[in-house]
């Protein structure tokens, strides 16, 4: 098969309209009915987190995501409809325990920290078209309402580096965050192995209420630059402002950049390797913030070994009486599991895993935290049907 945006082949195309290596693991059920042809996947997962520290927490949750997508020809080019929806309003407002994560609002007046938010019910119900204008270049539309918009890599849990850990990267509102737009309309070009886009969206973050759908101007602009310059090579850079992203801070805009490499490959029998290198910066009211990520994944057979480390200039993490924000720190986190996988019948696994998370505070945090390496941890059961 080749993408839906363009003659390229389908394992480009990522979430939203982003990029990823050519080469990267196409997952998916597929059948066909008349001009359409149809796909699907499926991944839950039962999580217990385990946070240490006198900010840690415990909570057994369910997370993952379902995902369908159908496709037909329009005249000489591709239409394509896709829809995915989370089990993550299940676990609460509150979300789950993660360490140094920040961002959003559990209850419209208070901001989540050292928790990560659960992702919308409905995070993906859009429309592309696109149209060939020569052997390797194509134009395209795209729409979603939710949908994504053009800016950074692909969302972490459609990245083969690490999608198979359940925990959200710190970095997440650095980085990707824009995954679930309640709003977003994008246009680009394909010039073989190069992507030129434009989109005006919805930049608000979605509020505490994860079960409906949300609407608002399109007010807010990304642009990206794609360059797949080998099959096994991904390279972005990209920039949005966002008008007032955060409910709690009215009035506030945010400047992003962000830039990244992913690469993928088979590097022997049966065993592939996935890495992604990505950066990204948050500025507002005339101060940045940057994050670091580098993740990898090592797959053989049912086994899957996963890491990710990164660095975040957070100014969340601690509030100050009367100011929206406190003082920026410098912290780090890394983590390393694995999961085993059983096949139960065709395209259905069940998989058991766990990892381990060592977070870095500096001096300032010691006391907050209970310690300058607080230790985290998640056992996860998955079912997954690819």
């Amino acid at each position: 098969m080749t993408g839906a945006l363009g003659s390229y082949p389908i394992g480009r195309e990522s979430s939203g309209t982003a990029w990823q290596p050519d080469n990267s693991e196409h997952r998916g059920v597929m059948a066909s009915a008349g001009d359409w042809h149809l796909m699907g996947h499926a991944d839950l997962t039962l999580v217990h987190s385990g946070q240490g520290g006198r900010r840690g927490d415990d909570k057994t949750f369910v997370s993952g995501m379902v995902m369908g997508m159908a496709r037909r020809p329009l005249g000489q080019g591709t239409l394509q409809l896709r829809a995915g929806f989370s089990p993550d309003p299940l676990m609460g407002r509150r979300g789950y325990p993660l360490l140094l994560a920040s961002g959003e609002t559990a209850n419209g007046r208070d901001r989540l920290i050292d928790r990560q938010h659960p992702h919308d019910f409905f995070m993906e119900l859009s429309a592309s078209v696109s149209h060939p204008i020569g052997p390797n270049s194509s134009v395209f539309l795209y729409g979603g309402l939710p949908g994504e918009p053009a800016f950074g890599p692909g969302a972490y849990m459609h990245r083969e580096s690490i999608m198979d850990s359940p925990e959200a990267p710190i970095s997440h509102h650095w980085l990707d965050s824009q995954h679930i737009t309640f709003g977003v309309l994008t246009g680009g070009v394909v010039l073989d192995r190069f992507k030129l886009e434009l989109s005006r969206f919805n930049g608000r973050e979605p509020d505490q209420r994860r079960w409906n759908i949300e609407t608002g101007p399109l007010d807010s602009t990304a642009a990206r630059v794609s360059w797949n310059p080998t099959d096994e090579l991904a390279l972005q850079a990209s920039w949005a402002d966002l008008k007032e992203p955060e409910q709690l801070e009215p009035g506030i805009d945010q400047t992003r950049w962000s830039a990244s490499a992913m690469y993928a490959r088979e590097i022997g029998q049966g065993v592939r390797w996935a890495s992604t290198l990505a950066w990204g910066r948050r500025k507002a009211e005339g101060h940045s913030y940057d994050a670091w990520v580098a993740e990898t994944l090592l797959k053989k057979g049912l086994w899957t070994a996963f890491g990710r480390g990164e660095i975040t200039e957070n100014n969340e993490l601690i509030e100050t009486e009367g100011e929206d924000h406190g003082r920026a720190f410098r912290v780090g986190k890394v983590s390393a599991g694995a999961i085993r996988d059983f096949q139960l019948a065709d395209h259905v696994k069940l998989g058991l895993g766990g990892l381990v998370a060592v977070n870095f505070v500096p001096g300032g945090l010691q006391d907050v935290y209970g310690s300058s390496r607080p230790i985290g941890g998640m056992a996860f059961l998955r079912l997954k049907i690819d």
